[in-house]
C-alpha cells in the first residue's frame, strides 16, 4: 500500500524549491556568473553536508524506514573529495572553511541521526534528487564558465552507477511510496524537506556574499535587477 510520500514530498516542497531559485546566488550559478573561488567554496561545503549526510544514513540502514531509500551509489562524499583536490590541491583537507549555514545544516543531520532516523529522508530527498535533476544543467554551466575539460572539478554531478537518471529518479519515488509510515510522520517529512531546503538557502546566501565580493556590487545587482524586470 502506497503512503504518496513522493507526491507530498514533492507538493509539500515546491514553495521551497521556487524561493531558492530566487536567492542571488543561485540566479548567478545559473547565468554562468560564478568564480572558481566561490565555487569551490560551494563544493567545500556541500562536502561537509553529504559527508556527514551519507555517513547517517550507512550508519542507519537497517532502520525500516531509511533502509528503504538507501541507495549508496547515490553517495557524494567521494567525487567532491576529486573536485576538491582539483581546485585546492593535495593538501585540499587544511584548505577547507565551514560556512555557518553548513555548521547548521551538519548539526541537524546529525540530531535527527540519533533521535528521529526516518527524518533522514527528507534530507536524503532534498540534495540527490536535486542532484539528478538541475543539478545536471549546473555542471554543464560551471564547465562552460570555468573552461574545464571535461569532467575535472564537477565530479561532483557525475553518478557513474546510474547511467539512466530518469528511469533511477522513478525508482526512488517508488522506494519513498513504500515507506512503512503513517500520514502524521509523513507530513513531518515534508516539514523537514522544508527545513532542508532552508539550510541550502542560508549556504547560498553566505556564498552570495562571497560572490558579491568577488565581482562587485554593480555587476551583481544589475543581474539581479534584469531577472526581476525579465519575470516581470
Amino acid at each position: 500500500m502506497s503512503n504518496n510520500l513522493a507526491i507530498k514530498l514533492r507538493s509539500g516542497t515546491q514553495q521551497s524549491h521556487a524561493a531558492t531559485e530566487q536567492i542571488g546566488f543561485m540566479k548567478c550559478f545559473v547565468k554562468g556568473l560564478v568564480d572558481r573561488n566561490c565555487f569551490a567554496k560551494f563544493l567545500s561545503n556541500l562536502y561537509f553536508v553529504y559527508s556527514e549526510l551519507e555517513a547517517a544514513l550507512e550508519s542507519n540502514r537497517n532502520h525500516s524506514c531509511v533502509g528503504i531509500i538507501y541507495f549508496p551509489e547515490l553517495n557524494r562524499e567521494a567525487n567532491l573529495e576529486k573536485d576538491l583536490e582539483f581546485y585546492y590541491g593535495a593538501d585540499w583537507q587544511n584548505q577547507l572553511q565551514l560556512l555557518e549555514a553548513a555548521h547548521n545544516y551538519i548539526t541537524r543531520i546529525r540530531e535527527v541521526s540519533q533521535k528521529q532516523p526516518e527524518l533522514l529522508i527528507a534530507h536524503a530527498y532534498t540534495r540527490y534528487m536535486g542532484d539528478l535533476s538541475g543539478g545536471q544543467m549546473l555542471q554543464k554551466v560551471v564547465q562552460k564558465t570555468l573552461n574545464l575539460e571535461g569532467y575535472q572539478g564537477t565530479s561532483f554531478y557525475n553518478f557513474e552507477q546510474i547511467p539512466d537518471k530518469t528511469a533511477f529518479k522513478n525508482k526512488y519515488r517508488q522506494a519513498l511510496d513504500k515507506v512503512p509510515v503513517d500520514d502524521t510522520t509523513a507530513d513531518k517529512i515534508v516539514a523537514e524537506a522544508n527545513h532542508s531546503f532552508s539550510f541550502n538557502m542560508q549556504i547560498a546566501k553566505e556564498l552570495e556574499e562571497i560572490l558579491i565580493r568577488s565581482i562587485g556590487e554593480e555587476k551583481f545587482h544589475k543581474l539581479i535587477d534584469n531577472e526581476t524586470a525579465t519575470a516581470n
